[in-house]
């Protein structure tokens, strides 16, 4: 399929700039694959399309303060810079992505904090906006790890213009966020509350976890019409053998095993034996889901509503269908269903 397939109609105003109140209290539209029948409800309602023994796969990732605003030396201009993955612990060597990029060359040096708490010097060019940093930090690792959380930003996504605020740092975070290394949220799973997953358990349903720290990859724009060209960044992956074990167990019963989120499907997706059954993972993955495309493990998919000419929306057409994919977009814009990381959610089934 050709990229500007994936174009459609988005007014800005869909696009969720805040959390809904209460997070299980978003919409959800329910997407019947077999039918193509469409519904409307609330996420809590979830509960109803699913029954003991079904296996819910969550992403676990933790989402961390991963943008930064410092100075630069001698001229003290403003410079965003967001951490997008550790290179080196030792030397703390970082890749980042730095804001306004035409400033930023090779010895130049960063200072962070009202008493230049941290020191960053530019040691090579990644790409047009990145850079390989070296942070200068007095102190043990978690003292650095410290420092950054004191003075980094939740990652809140471009399009959303304003400043974070303390609600974001606990609404762009998964109640079962467990392992930092994530630049933005495994959105899918931000609708589940607690009250959810304990009528969910009461129901029977169990709940098993992998890690996929998510990256900036994951948004980044497709800039070629033919998808086969596309390459994604690389995401650290792990797979543990309890995930495995009780997914598998799942698929012998013949119970529906659900993927909370893209990520959780790109994660099951990279390691599926040729029995297709789960194997563990512990790694990297940079699959890349579009139609047409044969899925292995999950029968049934929850996810954000997504913007136009997005990988997410390519995985979700290649899941769904793309005809009834994209008319289920159509219905959302007309039903003003919200967009992107604090947007509704859908199921498809």
């Amino acid at each position: 399929m050709k990229l500007s397939q994936f174009e459609f109609d988005l007014p800005e105003e869909l696009l969720a700039e805040y959390p809904s109140d209460v997070r299980d209290e978003s919409r959800l539209m329910v997407v019947h694959k077999d039918s193509g029948k469409i519904e409307h409800k609330l996420f809590k309602d979830i509960i109803d399309y699913f029954d003991e023994g079904d296996v819910f796969v969550l992403n676990n990732t933790k989402v961390f303060p991963a943008r930064l605003y410092g100075n630069k030396e001698k001229t003290g201009a403003r410079i965003e810079v967001f951490l997008l993955r550790e290179l080196n612990r030792e030397s703390l060597l970082w890749d980042v992505l730095v804001d306004p990029a035409r400033k930023i060359r090779i010895g130049n040096k960063l200072y962070f904090g009202e008493n230049d708490e941290l020191m960053a010097e530019v040691i090579d060019n990644t790409t047009s906006r990145g850079r390989t940093l070296r942070f200068l930090h007095d102190g043990s690792y978690e003292d650095f790890q410290a420092t950054i959380r004191k003075l980094g930003q939740t990652p809140l996504p471009k399009y959303i213009k304003r400043e974070p605020t303390p609600e974001d740092k606990e609404r762009y975070q998964t109640i079962f966020a467990k392992h930092e290394g994530a630049v933005a949220a495994p959105t899918a799973g931000l609708h589940f509350s607690k009250q959810l997953m304990k009528r969910l358990e009461i129901k029977g349903v169990d709940f098993t976890e992998l890690t996929l720290h998510v990256g900036l990859g994951t948004f980044r724009g497709v800039e070629v019409e033919d998808l086969t060209k596309h390459k994604m960044d690389s995401e650290q992956l792990y797979i543990p053998q309890s995930a495995v074990d009780r997914v598998n167990r799942g698929i012998d019963e013949h119970k529906k095993i659900v993927a909370v989120g893209t990520t959780a499907m790109r994660a099951l997706e990279s390691s599926v034996s040729v029995g297709k059954k789960l194997k563990p993972f512990k790694g990297w993955t940079n699959k890349f889901i579009f139609p047409p495309y044969e899925f292995s493990l999950a029968d049934a998919l929850i996810t954000n509503f997504h913007t136009p000419k997005s990988t997410l929306l390519m995985m979700i057409s290649a899941y769904a269908g793309y005809d009834l994919a994209m008319r289920a977009y159509k219905e959302a814009v007309k039903e003003k269903y919200r967009f992107y990381s604090y947007g509704d959610a859908m199921l498809i089934i």
